[in-house]
């Protein structure tokens, strides 16, 4: 996908008329797609409230996501295309990732989040929307040069840095949330797809190199068990097949809220945030993962529709990175669930429980929606409409 955005500072007139003024940069029909996902992630949660909190912290957590929203969605943050700015939040993120090392909590094997009292703080979730701060900054001020095969090797590196502190926390499933931002902001920017191409002919040829050559009978087996983990539900496939079950005995129309026997019984691991698509999809059925789907796909192309229409290259390729974090997310997640990839531990967007990785998405949206006050004037007339009756 190549979006076509153009320069320039942006063109929209300010809307800081006191309160009106301020909603009237904000999508409702945004808003209220990711949250309505929040409802039914803690609709999902509810149904086990009496063995676990996470149904009441996850309530504290939401209001405080939309509080971050609501404040985040008042600059326009125009600050955030200086370089001092963008270089301290990178220096920034990659300290904090470093030190979780030193002094991060280790959680199931992984050491990738800080306890701060009666809450866990996961840098990585931050890194996300750091990483895309710092690739829209980049490719916005080189958007004429962007056919230049450098501008891959110099983005990939910075995008490296972060991807490689996540990994060996190790934290598979966001390191590959952060490779997809970067792949997704490449190809977004109009990086050539000759000199991307021939990249990944050339790592190709490295891997198979070394699946030949490099690694024995045993390391392969590993490797192939983690790609398809169903080939050994007794073992390393038990969590997927698990999953599949779940989500496949939810039928048409579910079990019915707190009727989930997968998650109820325990059989289901995580189901409050690795597999709550499948906890969800038992409870709810096909029709309820469709009503999911369509949410989802309203966060997507409407932000994307606020990328398409950005003031200019830097909040075109912001809305472009975020739309892309979504949907990696979203598809790796449910991709996870159904047994299609591997299990790597991620949540998806504004459902699952947890508190860094949902105050990261409503701050997103915030920062897109302070975006928008100074969008295209189409943007802004398609705004009025929409705000009629609303506010």
């Amino acid at each position: 996908m190549e979006m076509n955005v153009s320069g320039g500072a942006g063109t929209g007139a300010s809307y800081f008329l006191g309160p009106r003024g301020i909603f009237r940069g904000i999508d409702w029909f945004l808003l209220l797609s990711a949250l309505t996902v929040s409802l039914l992630g803690l609709a999902t949660m509810h149904s086990f409230s009496g063995e676990n909190a996470y149904f009441e912290k996850q309530v504290i957590w939401i209001a405080v996501a939309i509080a971050v929203f609501l404040i985040a969605s008042i600059p326009e943050y125009r600050f955030l295309r200086r370089t001092p700015v963008v270089v301290t939040l990178y220096s920034g993120i990659i300290f904090l990732l470093a030190l979780v090392f030193l002094f991060g909590t280790i959680v199931k094997g992984a050491q990738n989040r800080f306890y701060l009292g009666l809450f866990a703080v996961q840098p990585a979730d931050l890194a996300k929307l750091v990483l895309i701060i710092l690739l829209a900054k980049y490719f916005a001020r080189r958007h004429i040069e962007i056919a230049h095969i450098r501008h891959i090797l110099v983005s990939g590196a910075y995008a490296f840095v972060i991807f490689a502190l996540v990994f060996f926390q190790p934290d598979l499933g966001s390191a590959i949330i952060i490779a997809c931002v970067w792949l997704g902001m490449v190809l977004v920017a109009g990086i050539s797809w000759k000199h991307l191409l021939a990249l990944f002919i050339a790592a190709l040829i490295v891997l198979t190199g070394l699946w030949q050559y490099g690694l024995h009978p045993y390391q392969k087996q590993r490797i192939l068990t983690f790609i398809h983990p169903l080939t050994d539900i007794r073992g390393s496939g038990y969590n997927a097949y698990q999953s599949t079950v779940a989500v496949g005995s939810g039928e048409l129309t579910g079990k019915g809220v707190g009727y989930g026997t997968q998650s109820k019984l325990l059989y289901l691991p995580e189901y409050q945030t690795d597999f709550i698509f499948a906890a969800y999809a038992e409870e709810w059925g096909f029709i309820g993962v469709l009503i999911l789907f369509g949410l989802y796909g309203i966060i997507i192309v409407r932000t994307l529709m606020i990328a398409a229409h950005g003031a200019d290259n830097f909040n075109a390729l912001f809305g472009a990175g975020v739309a892309a974090m979504f949907l990696s997310n979203f598809l790796v997640h449910v991709g996870m669930n159904l047994g299609l990839l591997p299990i790597t531990g991620t949540t998806i967007p504004f459902m699952s429980y947890g508190g860094s990785h949902l105050v990261t998405e409503y701050l997103a949206l915030g920062i897109l929606m302070g975006m928008r006050r100074s969008a295209r004037p189409t943007l802004q007339a398609r705004d009025e409409t929409e705000m009629v009756g609303v506010v």
